[in-house]
C-alpha cells in the first residue's frame, strides 16, 4: 500500500509500505474513502511541529506518515470485533485508545494508558501507527475506536468528525449546556473557529464574534450568523466564552482579556512556540482557561448527532473536494479544508 509521507518543509510523497494485517481478534483494517487535513496539518506541513525550538527538547523528525481526520469503510475485521462490519463506513479518532483502561473509561481517550503517551495518526508521536491519508489502517481497537457514521450524513462534510469538527463541538456545546444564551468569541485561522460559530449559533449563543484576517473565512462565518472582525480589540467583560484556535499566544492573551467574570477561555491552538499571558488580569478577573489535546472519541457520538440534526452545516467549510492521487501535489497548498477522496465517497 502507500501512505503519505512528510518528507521536509512543505514536500509530502506518496511511500510505500507493508500492508497493515490484523494481529489480534479485536483489531480491524480500514481504508480511507474521505480525508482532510486538521487544522495543525499546516503547522506540520510548514515545518513548526519539526523545527527544535529552546521551550521544546526536540521535534518530530521526519519522514512520517500524515493524516489524522477521514471516514473509512471497513475492509476487515477480528473475531472479536462486534460494533462494526465490512463495508461500513465509520469515523476514526485521530488518537489510539483502547477502551477499556481507567484514563478511557474516565471518556479521557487521549491518553490512554494501554499505549505510550500521545499515541496518535498522523504523527510518530507514542509509537508509530501511521497515517489516514494512506492506502489502508489498522485500528488496534477496532469496537473502542470506530464509530459508525450515520444514514444520511455525507462522508465528505464528516471527514473531520475524526477531531476538528467533533473537537468544536467539545470547545462550545457543553458551555452553552450550562450557561444558555452565553457570548462567543471566536479567535481562529482555520476550520476550528469556523464549526464553532456554526455550533454555537445553532445552540442558541447570544452573541458570536469571530475574527480572523482573512476574509473568505469571514464571509463564512457571516454566514453562520456570526459577527466579524478582522483584528481582535480587547472588550473587557464582553464574552463568557472565548475560544481559541490560531496558536499564538498573543491572540490568546487578547481572548482572556475579552473574557467576563468567572469566563471561561478554551485553546484549541497547537502553541509551538511560547509566549506570556497576562495572568494577573486574569486572576482578577476570575477565568478559567483549557489548553488540551481532545478526548475526542468520548463526544463523535454527540457531534454526529448535532451534524443529524440539521440544525448545522459543516458542509460549507469543505474548501474543495479533490481526487486521492492530487494528495502529494495539493496537500502542501493552503486550502481552509480540502478533502480528498476515493472509491465510492
Amino acid at each position: 500500500m502507500r501512505e503519505l509521507t512528510y518528507i521536509a518543509r512543505h514536500t509530502v510523497e506518496w511511500r510505500e509500505a507493508p500492508d497493515p494485517r490484523i494481529e489480534s481478534d479485536r483489531q480491524a483494517i480500514v481504508a480511507p474513502v474521505a480525508a482532510t487535513s486538521c487544522d495543525v496539518d499546516s503547522a506540520i506541513l510548514a515545518g513548526h511541529a519539526t523545527r527544535r525550538q529552546p521551550h521544546r527538547e526536540h521535534g518530530i523528525e521526519p519522514p512520517f506518515a500524515l493524516g489524522h481526520e477521514c471516514v473509512a469503510r471497513v475492509v476487515e475485521t477480528g473475531d472479536a470485533v462486534t460494533t462494526v462490519s465490512p463495508g461500513d463506513l465509520v469515523v476514526v479518532p485521530w488518537s489510539i485508545n483502547c477502551g477499556t483502561c481507567a484514563d478511557c473509561r474516565a471518556g479521557l481517550t487521549a491518553h490512554c494508558t494501554s499505549v505510550p503517551h500521545m499515541a496518535m495518526y498522523g504523527a510518530p508521536i507514542g509509537g508509530s501507527w501511521g497515517g489516514l491519508f494512506s492506502d489502508l489502517v489498522r485500528v488496534p481497537w477496532a469496537d473502542a475506536m470506530l464509530v459508525p457514521l450515520p444514514a444520511g450524513l455525507d462522508p465528505v462534510a464528516m471527514a473531520s468528525a475524526s477531531d476538528n469538527w467533533s473537537l468544536s463541538w467539545r470547545l462550545v456545546a457543553p458551555h452553552l449546556r450550562n450557561k444558555p444564551g452565553a457570548r462567543v468569541l471566536v479567535v481562529a485561522r482555520g476550520s476550528i473557529g469556523l464549526y464553532v460559530c456554526d455550533i454555537a449559533r445553532a445552540l442558541g449563543a447570544s452573541d458570536v464574534l469571530y475574527v480572523d484576517p482573512d476574509p473568505e473565512h469571514r464571509k463564512l462565518a457571516e454566514g453562520y450568523g456570526a459577527r466579524t472582525a478582522e483584528t481582535l480589540e480587547p472588550v473587557r467583560h464582553g464574552f463568557d466564552l472565548a475560544v481559541e484556535a490560531t496558536g499564538r499566544v498573543d491572540q490568546l492573551a487578547l481572548a482572556v482579556g475579552s473574557l467576563a467574570p468567572e469566563g471561561m477561555c478554551e485553546s484549541a491552538g497547537n502553541h509551538f512556540r511560547p509566549g506570556e499571558l497576562p495572568l494577573l488580569d486574569m486572576y482578577l478577573t476570575g477565568v478559567t482557561l483549557r489548553i488540551a489535546r481532545d478526548n475526542v472519541r468520548a463526544h463523535i457520538p454527540d457531534a454526529l448527532d448535532l451534524a443529524r440534526s440539521g440544525q448545522v452545516n459543516p458542509a460549507r467549510v469543505v474548501s474543495h473536494v479533490l481526487d486521492w492521487e492530487h494528495l502529494p501535489d495539493a496537500l502542501p497548498e493552503k486550502h481552509l479544508k480540502p478533502v480528498f477522496v476515493r472509491g465510492d465517497a
